[in-house]
């Protein structure tokens, strides 16, 4: 599997930005794909998950202001992130879920997009 991610940037609070990410060798369109993030100092977390039949489901603090999407024709997935706060700073990578969801695992891991919300 290869997974290339992008899009992480320095943002003012209240900025938008936008992360994407390409799987390759991977059954992409027939797997829920995720986003999630390691703040400094914190344990990784899900930001966000979109399955296969394009339902979404987002975690508390992205709710409203993130949007997760996908392009299975393209094998990318999508993170659009309005209204940045400071506490956005994280290391974002994009996931796809292995077991449950009560559980931050993936099928594979990036190297990850650096976020950093600061004026």
């Amino acid at each position: 599997v290869q997974v290339v991610e992008s899009g992480g940037a320095l943002v003012q609070p209240g900025g938008s930005l936008r992360l994407s990410c390409v799987v390759s060798d991977f059954s992409f369109g027939s797997s829920t794909m995720s986003w999630a993030r390691r703040a400094p100092g914190k344990r990784l977390e899900w930001v966000a998950h979109i399955f296969t039949n394009g339902r979404t489901s987002y975690s508390e603090f992205a709710q409203g202001r993130f949007n997760i999407d996908r392009d299975d024709a393209e094998n990318t997935v999508y993170l659009e992130m309005h209204d940045l706060k400071p506490e956005d700073t994280a290391v974002y990578y994009c996931a796809s879920p292995q077991g449950t969801l009560r559980v931050v695992s993936s099928k594979f891991w990036g190297q990850g997009t650096q976020v950093t919300v600061s004026s």
